[in-house]
């Protein structure tokens, strides 16, 4: 008997025969998960620089972000739904609501350790504000920045599979559809994808964190001599 007929957990005949689907739903929760982290640092760095530029804000904005943090999937998409419907813009919504948390705290804490000489030093070349922001300290920052990015990142991706309640959860739709019947292959291989998605995501996010900020390998390697 196949491995589907005996409902194997491991099934070759089912990676060969749902090929189509499986990639089909890796590249909705690709999708999800690239454009909701692009959204959440978008929102993620004017916050951050507004709480740096105002102290008095940052209790209330991290405050917000983290009881964003703290509400239910299911609560958090249903008091979305009448503003977007069953839709992806449901789902991505809500996933930046979350990703927040870790990426205006991260940005913020990146901000605050540039050095304060740094800053004096390109104000006396003649820096203008937006200058010092995007030569200055935003690279300084990258470091904190980039591990906000990588944690959000893997965050969303098992989020994603939440989705599946709209029918927009990537490979969670996969896992939904086969706990009815228990479909063992399918919640196996869709849930492996998953993990497989968050290591992918996570290393290639630690290859452009370190091409971008060759200094800190320097100062490793420095102290370590």
């Amino acid at each position: 008997m196949s491995c589907l007929a005996t409902n194997d957990w491991i099934c070759g005949e089912y990676l060969r025969t749902r090929s189509q689907e499986l990639t089909d739903a890796t590249l909705q929760h690709v999708g999800i998960t690239v454009v909701s982290v692009l959204i959440g640092l978008v929102v993620a760095v004017p916050l951050a620089l507004i709480a740096r530029a105002r102290p008095r804000f940052a209790g209330p904005v991290l405050g917000l972000t983290t009881v964003l943090y703290t509400v239910p999937s299911l609560a958090m998409f249903s008091l979305l739904l009448p503003l977007f419907g069953l839709s992806a813009a449901l789902v991505v919504t809500g996933l930046v609501l979350y990703s927040l948390t870790i990426l205006v705290r991260n940005t913020l804490a990146g901000l605050q350790a540039v050095p304060a000489e740094a800053r004096e030093a390109a104000r006396g070349m003649g820096y203008g504000p937006a200058r010092l922001l995007w030569e200055v300290e935003l690279p300084l920052a990258l470091p904190a920045l980039m591990a906000g990015i990588r944690m959000a990142t893997v965050s969303t991706i098992a989020l994603t599979t939440v989705g599946s309640i709209v029918g927009r959860g990537g490979l969670g739709n996969l896992i939904e559809d086969a706990l009815p019947s228990f479909f063992k292959a399918q919640v196996l291989t869709a849930s492996v994808l998953c993990v497989l998605l968050a290591v992918v995501a996570d290393l290639l996010l630690l290859g452009l964190q370190r091409l971008l900020t060759p200094w800190t390998r320097i100062r490793v390697a420095g102290g370590a001599g």
